[in-house]
């Protein structure tokens, strides 16, 4: 398997980094790409960063971040996860809590409740808990509500 340089996605000549076969695109800039827990790797404890890290391995415990936590396929998380950004492909069972948006694809199981503003769920994906928009209070009264048309017959 080749190493990967971590941080910000970019070499001297500011070109992107190729990523390993099989991982999934991530922005580069801000939220580059900093850590990344692959299959086999097993923690447990409390877990913060404040870029992007991407875990395909078992994490359990609390998962704490100011930017992006992406859940690869082989990814096994238990834990309470609160995050800006939030993207699964594999198993979570824990509250996930993301202040910006989550993101479950198709290879995705979770199982607990999950808050967030926007939310993305792909044909497939399996959440077994509550889904909570926070943030959907905020838009006008009556804001993407269906309204009756009269059908023109006078009745």
């Amino acid at each position: 398997m080749a190493i990967t340089p971590f941080g910000k996605g970019r070499d001297s000549d500011n070109e992107q980094v190729p990523r390993t076969t099989g991982a999934a695109p991530v922005a580069s800039g801000a939220g580059g790409l900093t850590a990344f827990i692959d299959q086999g790797s097993e923690f447990e404890g409390k877990l913060s960063f404040r870029d992007t890290v991407r875990i395909d391995g078992r994490f359990r415990g609390e998962i704490t971040s100011e930017n992006t936590l992406i859940v690869g396929e082989s990814g096994e998380i238990e834990a309470t996860i609160r995050s800006n950004t939030v993207v699964i492909s594999g198993h979570v069972t824990g509250d996930v809590c993301a202040t910006t948006k989550v993101v479950l694809h198709k290879s995705a199981v979770v199982a607990g409740n999950v808050t967030t503003p926007s939310v993305v769920i792909e044909e497939g994906a399996v959440l077994n808990g509550q889904l909570s928009m926070s943030g959907a209070t905020d838009k006008k009264p009556g804001a993407g509500t269906l309204k009756a048309v009269p059908t023109g017959d006078g009745k």
